[in-house]
């Protein structure tokens, strides 16, 4: 006979017992120390790279993207970048080009730069190949897509959530999928004006 879980109650905290795990919180040095590493962070991946990016006029960055290398990242006019996404041009000559009016959804990756699998252990200590990531005017890329190094995406189209792009888009194309596929074109007429 399979053993049966038993269903168990969480237990909720007095206010006392509450009141005295808030004082040890924020008492305890280890939590402060924590947060300047956190302000540290925040620094270097967001504060500092924003003033060396070559940024259109007004963009809508979230507080919380990251970015590395920002002399080699160029983002276009009207960009919307969402929530934890991260833009890595690599760590020697990969470019990240973003045209205009590009919406990014949450936690968006683009990289122009992959560590090499098969030249020895370990991987950390392997060296990376770098090619330019070229994303075009007006393209939509969902929540949690990936782009990939060398990756072009052509204006109008449109990369679908979770969705795995390595290589050329076509403009006005809808991929899916990882890796991603072709799988619908989207009407670039504009909208009629009742």
């Amino acid at each position: 006979m399979a053993d049966e879980a038993m269903p168990v109650r969480k237990r909720s905290l007095d206010r006392k017992a509450r009141r005295n795990r808030l004082l040890r919180s924020v008492l305890d040095p280890r939590a402060w120390a924590h947060l300047l590493k956190l302000v540290n962070y925040y620094n270097y991946t967001h504060v500092r790279p924003l003033r060396a990016i070559a940024i259109g006029s007004q963009p809508s960055i979230s507080p919380d993207v990251c970015f590395d290398h920002p002399e080699r990242i160029e983002i276009g006019d009207r960009v919307r970048i969402g929530s934890r996404c991260h833009i890595w041009p690599g760590s020697s000559n990969g470019r990240i080009v973003i045209g205009n009016d590009v919406l990014f959804g949450p936690e968006v990756m683009l990289t122009a730069a992959s560590y090499r699998y098969n030249d020895g252990s370990p991987v950390t200590d392997q060296t990376m190949d770098e090619a330019d990531v070229i994303i075009g005017n007006d393209v939509w890329l969902a929540t949690r897509a990936i782009v990939l190094p060398g990756s072009t995406i052509g204006d109008g189209a449109i990369v679908a959530a979770g969705a795995v792009v390595k290589g050329d888009v076509p403009p006005g194309a809808i991929v899916a999928g990882s890796p991603a596929k072709i799988v619908s074109q989207r009407s670039m007429d504009p909208p009629s004006r009742n």
